[in-house]
């Protein structure tokens, strides 16, 4: 029997018009950028199925009526006055380069005719108003003229509040933190493969969360394959379409031997790491076997919280990582990475620690060097801690898909028997594949409710 205890947590967050509810899950979490303090962890502990859309609540219509338009010459602006009462400003140059008329904009490809050369970006307006249909009609002084959609244009609004609220639908930014309490997301994996419903609600909890369980795939190499076309493509790589985790003899990789592999993200040595992992159980070992999974945003926090100036370390110095053989063709890959990756607000945007493939070779000044590995093992001891571990046993005809910029995953040693012969076969995707199709699965959705 389904249940919808994630959606409690953490979907209503999705939905545009924030409740009292969804307030109460935000608040539950720790985001990024959060001042420090007593670090508070979700729990979702649910199956994915039945739980709300992203939107599926539109706002009032009245928050898209246009009551009044006007043009601020002096602030080169246009002034839009809602039906709500509310204003939204639009730059004259903005509107002019976004002109949705067939001869600025290619409606059936959803993409810009206008050339930038052709824009005055000192232009000004030389009337505005809302028509009968209560759309925006700008005239500009070269008589042009642009009409907007109220919608279209309340989409696109420049305040912060509107702005951070189209961020957040189009990458869904806000992740959702944990520890070894965890009761993993699981899903059905035939319902995900045929159901857009059920694959719209794995993808966007394997966003927020970053792990998701899928139960009764076949017990036979494919269903990875399948699952990739389900989003579009598989990532390939120099070790091919997909491959096939097994004990193997002379093993070209770490992970092709049955003795312990500690929490890692994976393919580090590629400039662009692979964003989403997928890794399929066929067959289980004997004896061992057991996978760990730690959130790494979470423990970059802690290390930020407990060891500033370890954090600071980790992501300013950049690591090289090596990866050389034959597989899929041959190869001899190098790159550098921060261990902790920041995007331009001073965020964790992802995990680069993989201690098989990260080199001997170290380009740092000497008097660098011992306080990099300090740093490193400050973190790496918080990885490994029992409180952020979380450990589990895939069995055969589960699928474990999660993200791969940020969860690191580790597997314990094992014992092969003749008749119990560990099988995984994986397959990585990019992230911009996966936030495709969740678009797409979205629309699709709300399109059918």
């Amino acid at each position: 029997m389904w249940m919808n205890s994630f959606s409690r947590i953490a979907l209503p967050a999705l939905q545009r018009s924030t409740s009292t509810k969804a307030l109460w899950a935000l608040r539950s979490c720790r985001r990024p950028g959060e001042a420090a303090g007593p670090l508070r962890i979700c729990h979702p502990s649910m199956q994915i199925r039945g739980q709300k859309t992203m939107e599926s609540v539109p706002p009032p219509l009245s928050h898209h009526l246009v009551r009044h338009a006007q043009a601020l010459h002096e602030e080169r602006m246009i002034e839009v006055e809602w039906e709500d009462g509310s204003c939204s400003f639009y730059p004259f140059t903005w509107l002019r380069d976004n002109c949705q008329c067939p001869k600025c904009f290619l409606d059936s490809a959803q993409q810009r005719k206008l050339l930038m050369v052709d824009v005055d970006v000192n232009t000004g307006v030389d009337a505005v108003e809302v028509t009968n249909d209560n759309k925006v009609s700008i005239l500009w002084p070269d008589q042009h003229t642009s009409v907007f959609d109220p919608v279209w244009l309340k989409k696109r609004c420049f305040s912060p509040a509107a702005r951070q609220s189209l961020q957040e639908e189009l990458f869904l930014k806000e992740h959702y933190y944990w520890d070894s309490k965890l009761k993993i997301p699981t899903a059905n994996y035939e319902e995900v493969i045929h159901d857009d419903k059920a694959a719209l609600d794995w993808l966007i909890a394997l966003r927020r969360v970053g792990l998701v369980q899928l139960k009764g795939a076949p017990k036979e190499s494919g269903p990875v394959t399948r699952l990739s076309e389900r989003i579009g493509y598989l990532r390939t790589t120099y070790y091919g379409h997909t491959w096939e985790v097994t004990d193997k003899n002379m093993a070209n990789n770490i992970a092709y031997t049955a003795v312990k592999l500690s929490v890692h993200t994976d393919y580090l040595a590629l400039r662009y790491t692979p964003g989403v992992q997928f890794l399929h159980c066929i067959k289980q070992a004997a004896e061992g076997g057991e996978s760990d999974m730690v959130d790494g945003f979470h423990a970059a926090m802690q290390l930020q919280r407990e060891d500033p100036e370890a954090f600071k370390t980790l992501t300013t110095l950049r690591v090289d990582f090596t990866d050389r053989g034959s597989d899929y063709c041959d190869f001899m890959l190098q790159s550098k990475k921060h261990t902790i990756e920041l995007n331009a607000d001073g965020q964790v945007r992802r995990i680069n620690c993989n201690n098989a493939t990260r080199d001997s070779v170290l380009d740092l000044p000497l008097h660098q060097v011992q306080p990099f590995y300090r740093a490193y093992k400050a973190f790496m001891d918080i990885l490994n801690r029992p409180e952020n571990l979380l450990t589990f046993k895939l069995e055969p005809g589960e699928v474990v898909t999660f993200d791969n910029w940020r969860l690191l995953h580790g597997r314990r040693s094992y014992i092969n028997k003749p008749d119990m012969i560990r099988h995984l076969e994986g397959a990585y995707l990019d992230w911009d594949e996966v936030m495709s199709r969740l678009r797409i699965l979205r629309c699709a959705v709300q399109q059918n409710t």
